[in-house]
């Protein structure tokens, strides 16, 4: 997903057009297309609330481990800590797979009771809808200056790195946007 930080909007006179221009196939797409974008953003901002949560009380599962040449190492799951404990004594190896299990456990748990998981599945399936109305975005005619600035407005939200972006072609198209904008008045 493109940086939530973006919050470019569009002049104000097109905006004004978007609601009037109803019949222009492109800002029915558009419309939607920003419910989505914007739903997207809401559960992404939630599902990093609930991450942070979830780290602060519980900690990312994973068991320190130290090996006998007195390094450590801090595998984070099942598949990493198979490769370690292939070079570890059979009790030590059991206690560490437990101790894993059990705070892989206390994160479930945790994660069901807050929601974290829920929250970004939930943030995928709109995430999905948003890229499946972009894709229907591009493929809709516009058939007014609204359809088109409101094309060029989902290109900015969705790919942009922030709103005020150098690189090209990002001003290139605020300004065309802009000028859609003079021009509708």
């Amino acid at each position: 997903m493109a940086d939530s930080d973006n919050s470019t909007t569009l002049p104000s006179v097109i905006r004004r057009e978007l609601f009037r221009a109803t019949t222009d196939p492109a800002v029915a797409v558009w419309r939607e297309w920003q419910a989505a974008h914007e739903e997207t953003d809401r559960l992404c901002r939630e599902q990093q609330r609930l991450e942070r949560k979830l780290v602060e009380e519980v900690g990312f599962p994973k068991v320190m481990i130290r090996l006998s040449d007195d390094r450590t190492a801090t595998p984070a799951s099942h598949e990493a800590l198979r490769g370690v404990l292939g070079v570890m004594e059979t009790e030590v190896a059991a206690k560490v797979e437990a101790d894993l299990a059990a705070h892989q456990a206390r994160w479930d748990a945790s994660d069901r009771a807050i929601g974290y998981s829920a929250t970004l599945r939930a943030e995928s399936e709109a995430a999905g809808q948003a890229e499946t109305l972009l894709e229907a975005l591009s493929e809709t005619p516009a058939i007014s200056l609204a359809g088109v600035a409101a094309k060029l407005d989902a290109i900015l939200r969705e790919g942009q790195p922030s709103k005020d972006d150098a690189e090209f072609p990002w001003p290139q198209i605020r300004s065309v946007l802009e000028d859609i904008g003079r021009l509708g008045e």
